[in-house]
């Protein structure tokens, strides 16, 4: 839930300060891709697009391989993500990010953070259209699961991630990218602590799984 709430205030933050594109969303900056290619949108969202594909490509291919050959795979990709969303918000918060290229790379290190979190846990984090799909679909033909309700607290973390990004913006714009970094950092010490306990789980302990992208398994 608290990847999930970091994922909504990534997004969030990118979408209102960097551009109308997203850092994790990749389905919404392909729509907007296309949508750039006829013409339509903003100046400039398809060069945004572009960046934001291809860190959210390299997130997800370094945490793979990080997958493969690493002991403790998933502190270390936390790690790797908090400190990714930390430089981000620091650069933001000292006012280091004026011009056009600033904004892209700000958005590359928040792109490679969300494709990082991807990978970090087979339950999804930062995409949640099958999620719904299938927590809907199982209300709807009263097939509740005892999970269920752990899926739904994920919808409702991003809704609460991305709000808390934008009332912080608001209220307070150099700290629009703190509550990502922070939500991050929570969850690395959340994994880092209770990480002992379940140290006897299996190999296959938080990789993706070959149905993550169908909606009946997504959730």
């Amino acid at each position: 839930m608290l990847l999930s709430a970091a994922s909504g205030a990534a997004d969030a933050f990118v979408f209102i300060c960097v551009g109308q594109v997203f850092a994790g969303v990749m389905t919404g900056n392909l729509v907007l891709l296309g949508a750039s290619a006829a013409g339509a949108g903003e100046e400039g969202v398809a060069l945004r697009v572009v960046t934001a594909l291809l860190s959210y490509g390299c997130g997800v291919a370094g945490a793979a391989v990080v997958g493969e050959r690493m002991w403790r795979r998933v502190p270390v990709m936390l790690l790797a993500e908090a400190v990714l969303l930390a430089a981000g918000a620091a650069l933001w918060a000292a006012g280091l990010v004026a011009s056009d290229a600033d904004r892209l790379g700000l958005l590359g290190l928040m792109g490679l953070a969300m494709g990082i979190q991807g990978r970090v846990r087979a339950t999804p984090t930062n995409y949640f259209t099958g999620t719904l799909t299938s927590l809907v679909g199982r209300l709807a033909v009263g097939a509740w699961r005892g999970g269920d309700g752990w899926v739904a607290g994920r919808l409702a973390a991003v809704v609460a991630g991305a709000a808390l990004a934008a009332l912080t913006v608001r209220l307070w714009s150099a700290a629009g990218a703190v509550a990502a970094a922070a939500l991050a950092v929570a969850a690395l010490l959340v994994e880092t602590s209770v990480g002992p306990g379940r140290a006897g789980a299996g190999p296959e302990e938080g990789k993706p799984r070959p149905d993550r992208g169908n909606p009946a398994g997504a959730a």
